[in-house]
């Protein structure tokens, strides 16, 4: 056989064995991506960054992310603000938090409160699964997960919280039945006395409006704090408490516990939600997706609050 045959045989059995192998992931920095009952989800990472990200339309949208050389941090600024919630009720015993993307919050809340009981509610388990593969999130006898939709268990769940987190974006929405009204009053029946509800709430969108306005509609009082491109809303019941009120409970947390993210000067952040516009969601009328397709550059939640007192 010449050379020539030989070059054509060989470009044969390459052409061939390309044809059976499998599909090589493009994206620059995949770690893994799995294909759940609930999302597609994919990992990322390069030599001290790791990421969770949900994809959506061909977008991504991310979940969490952790600094390999520093995983005790919490990289994205909303989750800081996030963790402010335990400077406002009278004790910390107990604290859930609906939603876990790569646990960083709770991992971070358990680790700083070492007398604190935490539960993470995630309807995914294999978010959960790649929290603890990526994220080094461990469950601990103090730091626990449930797989549940996060209304589902609570509905079932008569136990009371303290603090009750709510951090459950699926890619670029929250699940309607998270934010209606009666969803809301359930939260505050399972919060004990003093006990807050905060939520992550994207404000880009019309959905901002009537999701603060439900809120309030619930909670006679909700704080909101700007997290760098998602805002924070802490609600709960009874008046309003004064600024130099919660300054002095936050650092009394922060004096007992010496978080790493300083409580008093995240509550010196603080905007009192004054003037609610939107429409209150009802599980009857929350039309979610359409108040989040309307996408326009909002700084009104700004206009609906004021500056503590």
């Amino acid at each position: 056989m010449d050379r020539m045959a030989l070059s054509r045989r060989a470009m044969l059995v390459f052409l061939c064995i390309a044809a059976a192998a499998p599909a090589v992931a493009v994206e620059p920095g995949l770690l893994e991506k799995r294909e759940s009952l609930y999302n597609n989800i994919f990992i990322f990472g390069d030599s001290d960054n790791v990421s969770m990200t949900f994809g959506q339309n061909k977008r991504y949208y991310t979940e969490s992310s952790m600094k390999l050389s520093d995983p005790g941090a919490l990289t994205v600024d909303y989750t800081r603000f996030m963790t402010l919630g335990v400077a406002y009720p009278p004790k910390l015993e107990r604290i859930a938090e609906i939603g876990l993307g790569g646990g960083r919050t709770v991992s971070y809340l358990s680790a700083s409160l070492p007398d604190t009981g935490i539960l993470a509610i995630e309807l995914d388990k294999d978010v959960v699964d790649l929290a603890k593969k990526y994220f080094k999130f461990q469950e601990t006898a103090r730091l626990r997960t449930v797989v549940s939709d996060g209304r589902a268990f609570l509905l079932k769940d008569t136990e009371k919280w303290d603090v009750i987190l709510i951090d459950a974006y699926r890619g670029p929405f929250v699940p309607f039945h998270l934010l209606t009204k009666e969803f809301y009053t359930l939260v505050k029946a399972r919060l004990n006395p003093g006990g807050v509800v905060v939520q992550n709430i994207e404000p880009s969108t019309m959905l901002f409006d009537s999701a603060t306005a439900t809120l309030r509609s619930v909670f006679p009082s909700v704080d909101l704090y700007d997290g760098g491109g998602n805002v924070v809303a802490v609600g709960y019941d009874g008046p309003q408490i004064t600024q130099a009120e919660l300054l002095a409970r936050a650092a009394k947390v922060q004096d007992r516990y010496k978080l790493r993210y300083d409580l008093t000067k995240l509550a010196a952040e603080r905007r009192v939600l004054t003037r609610p516009t939107g429409k209150v969601m009802t599980d009857d009328f929350a039309p979610v997706e359409t108040m989040r397709a309307i996408e326009k550059n909002n700084e009104k939640w700004k206009e609906q609050t004021e500056a503590p007192r």
